[in-house]
């Protein structure tokens, strides 16, 4: 049986701390499903199409290595793709107890599905999607928390 995991977000955009947690899970796993999750309570500053051609741009040539769009609860989507992992990335002890409060509901809700946390790079620790998104508002240069293929194509915006 593969190994497919799941690494859900709403990568509003994918920073370089999200592409720090990929690229250290990819041994762990046969594939990574990056799932562009829809939250209806949040208004992204770019569309679901934009953040997934993000994946693509940053993961073009692995097979690996897949972006999707999905609603609805997390462990729906994982039996939905057959993953039975689900990556998390910890920067902070308050981003754990947060955390494990929703995979403790996962695993409630299905206990097939198991939550794999990695802490985050010590310089990455800084990077959130919430600040870039600030900086970028804010006509600031946030190329040093961004891939190039995302910081590049912000110019097209």
């Amino acid at each position: 049986m593969a190994r497919i995991c799941l690494f859900p977000g709403t990568f509003d955009p994918i920073t370089l701390g999200h592409v720090d947690i990929i690229n250290r899970a990819m041994p762990l796993f046969d594939k990574i499903v990056v799932g562009i999750g829809i939250n209806t309570t949040k208004s992204p500053m770019f569309s679901a199409e934009k953040r997934l051609s993000w994946i693509k741009a940053i993961y073009p040539d692995s097979s690996r290595i897949e972006g999707r769009i999905y609603e609805g609860l997390t462990v729906n989507f994982c039996k939905e793709i057959g993953a039975h992992f689900i990556l998390r990335g910890i920067r902070y002890v308050s981003d754990f107890e947060y955390e494990k409060t929703i995979a403790d509901a996962n695993r409630t809700l299905d206990p097939t599905i198991e939550t794999i946390f990695l802490t985050g790079e010590p310089k990455y620790t800084s990077v959130a999607s919430t600040i870039v998104r600030d900086i970028l508002k804010n006509n600031g240069d946030a190329s040093p928390f961004l891939p190039e293929a995302v910081y590049s194509s912000l110019e097209d915006l």
